[in-house]
């Protein structure tokens, strides 16, 4: 699609670090323009005060959050705290493009929300992962687009192929993963604080608590054709951006880590946001680092007979607004890259 104006974009929750990502690519992006950007708690401030990088927007002030306030946006990025965005969705009109970064339309069974977010279900949108079979066309035709999680996105997209092709068991999974404190949104917290987080790792919401493992399971199964269950431990890292998840799971009789590589090698040939890298290699954050990109490594555990997958993303890019913007890019029906990069900036 090409457009003799530019196209606008709103961001709902511009204010938070997910948000002002989505801003950032914004400014970036060939064919869409920055439009109105909301942010309830920071309404009234300059952009500047809160994303001090953003000095092309240095006049610019957030807005309340009013949905009049959108006016007539080509494109919507909800990116609100989880259980916000479903009443703001609902008031925008049915022909708006919208994309989710939040997790109100990622999982498609209401007793799921429930037990893990609580309160009410806002329902199920086309999940926006283009990389998986499939995926990409339902995008294509969808004006309601549910951003996947951060976590989500390294594990499923490691660990999808594998599962596709028989190579490991879908009921013995298994997740480690470290994240940087950004993934913890903007909220002020003890837990947070530079004194706190620097010079060690902790984990949280351990024992099978954390809300991405529904969203996990749910890919993960439609990749096995079977339920898959999942142990999932999260960690914070003392860095503000990146994840490197390591996730095992037991392997089929015979299978090699040459078998492996071939599976994911396969399956993201012509994908350009997804490295397998080679063989020897192993996935680092600072690697990915501002990138909309993915990269992968597995190797098969013949001792323990486990097949050991590790990926390596940006949380805020690939993880969140990079990979909002690359939906939005295919729903409008331009070049699925614009505005992105898969090259990190390391070191």
């Amino acid at each position: 699609m090409s457009s003799s104006r530019a196209l606008v974009a709103a961001v709902v929750g511009a204010s938070g670090y997910a948000g002002g990502e989505v801003v950032r690519l914004l400014l970036g992006h060939p064919e869409l323009a920055v439009g109105p950007l909301l942010a309830g708690g920071s309404a009234g401030a300059r952009v500047t005060d809160l994303h001090p990088a953003l000095t092309a927007l240095a006049h610019r002030t957030f807005l309340a959050t009013d949905v009049d306030a959108i006016g007539p946006a080509d494109v919507v990025f909800l990116a609100l705290p989880h259980g916000e965005s479903g009443a703001v969705a609902a008031a925008l009109p049915a022909g708006t493009l919208v994309v989710d970064l939040g997790a109100d339309h990622r999982l498609e069974r209401a007793d799921a929300w429930s037990r893990y977010y609580g309160g009410d279900w806002s329902g199920h949108w086309t999940y926006g992962m283009p990389e998986l079979p499939g995926q990409r066309a339902q995008i294509a035709a969808s004006r309601r687009i549910a951003n996947p999680g951060c976590y989500p996105t390294g594990v499923i997209l490691g660990l999808s192929p594998l599962l596709a092709a028989g190579l490991v068991d879908p009921g013995d999974v298994v997740v480690v993963a470290a994240s940087g404190t950004t993934g913890a949104g903007r909220k002020p917290s003890d837990a947070l604080l530079a004194s706190t987080v620097m010079g060690q790792l902790s984990t949280y919401k351990v024992g099978g608590t954390h809300q991405h493992t529904p969203e996990m399971e749910q890919a993960l199964g439609a990749a096995a054709g079977e339920p898959v269950t999942l142990s999932f431990t999260p960690m914070l890292a003392p860095m503000p951006r990146g994840i490197l998840a390591t996730t095992t799971a037991r392997l089929a009789p015979g299978v090699t880590t040459e078998v492996l590589h071939e599976a994911l090698r396969a399956a993201y040939a012509d994908e350009p946001f997804v490295s397998v890298l080679a063989p020897g290699s192993w996935p680092q954050t600072g690697a990915t680092l501002g990138a909309n990109s993915v990269h992968l490594q597995v190797a098969a555990d013949l001792h323990a007979g486990r097949a050991v997958v590790v990926s390596a993303i940006d949380n805020l890019v690939k993880g969140a607004a990079g990979q909002a913007v690359q939906n939005a890019n295919i729903a409008l029906g331009l070049d699925e890259s614009a505005g992105l990069t898969a090259i990190g900036v390391a070191p």
